[in-house]
Formats: structure tokens, sequence, C-alpha cells
């Protein structure tokens, strides 16, 4: 094991997790400003007002994306395991 394939795989792991998370972390950050415009346009400060529709979001986008997540996560697991007998 070279220290070029530890940094590669290091990269490649760490891509992967932004790829995974950022429809999550997109869709959420769409809501919270959507309600934190709608909330400042109607001088609403209740605090727990942007904490329902944003889960709401990120599980229905856990059940759009959660086959390409899967899908991509199971990729580069068996990318990694038939990568593991050249290592020895």
């Amino acid at each position: 094991m070279t220290e070029g394939f530890v940094i590669q795989l290091i990269q490649e792991s760490l891509l992967r997790a932004v790829l995974i998370a950022s429809p999550m972390l997109g869709i959420g950050l769409v809501v919270g400003l959507v309600i934190s415009i709608v909330q400042t346009a109607t001088s609403i400060q209740e605090q727990t007002l942007t904490f329902v529709p944003k889960i709401i979001a990120v599980l229905f986008s856990i059940g759009i994306f959660g086959p390409w997540m899967l899908r991509m996560m199971m990729d580069f697991m068996t990318k990694l395991i038939m990568t593991m007998p050249d290592l020895i």
C-alpha cells in the first residue's frame, strides 16, 4: 500500500461523501431559505417553524435520491473490495 494509493482512496472517499450528502443538504438549504423569507415577509418570529418543513423535505429527498445514493456507495465498496487482493 503506497502513499499515493492512500491519498487517492481518501480523496475519492471524501468526494463520494460530498456527492451523497449534497442532495439532502441542498434541499434543506432551499427549504430553510424559503421559510426564512416567508417569516421575514410576514413578521412571524417563531423559531420552531423551520424545523418541520426541513425535516419533511430532507426525508422526501432521501426517498427520491436514496436509490442513487445507495448505488454510489455500493459502486465504491465494490471497487474497494476488488482492489483488496492487490494490496497484499
